[in-house]
């Protein structure tokens, strides 16, 4: 089993814009690493706390991830953090090496990570 890391940022506290975002960041995830939903374990989401239309969750149910354990959590209140985040993990079904595991930082999400943005 192994993991892999994702965040997204989202335009505005609109149910549109959450789902829209999850969906971009969860198909990234799994075209970079070229994954299929099977391998999937579980996908634990988080959002800060300013995102409160919809879960992410919803977003996922909606492309397909029915059979995947989904948790949807709320991002640890930090002074001066990022706004407006969505974050994954997912955890995947398989061996791979770490060092070939491409996370995903996607629009101003990629500040919260730059070491892994390529």
């Amino acid at each position: 089993m192994y993991a892999i890391r994702g965040a997204i940022s989202v335009k505005a506290n609109t149910e549109k814009d959450i789902i829209e975002a999850t969906k971009e960041i969860m198909q990234s995830l799994m075209q970079e690493n070229d994954l299929k939903k099977e391998n999937l374990i579980s996908i634990i989401t988080t959002t800060t706390d300013d995102l409160t239309k919809v879960y992410p969750g919803k977003a996922l149910r909606e492309i397909g991830y029915n059979l995947t354990p989904i948790l949807c959590m709320q991002e640890m209140k930090v002074e001066m953090s990022s706004q407006k985040m969505i974050r994954l993990l997912v955890h995947v079904d398989g061996n791979r090496d770490k060092r070939q595991v491409k996370h995903q930082y996607l629009r101003n999400a990629k500040k919260l990570r730059p070491d892994l943005v390529e």
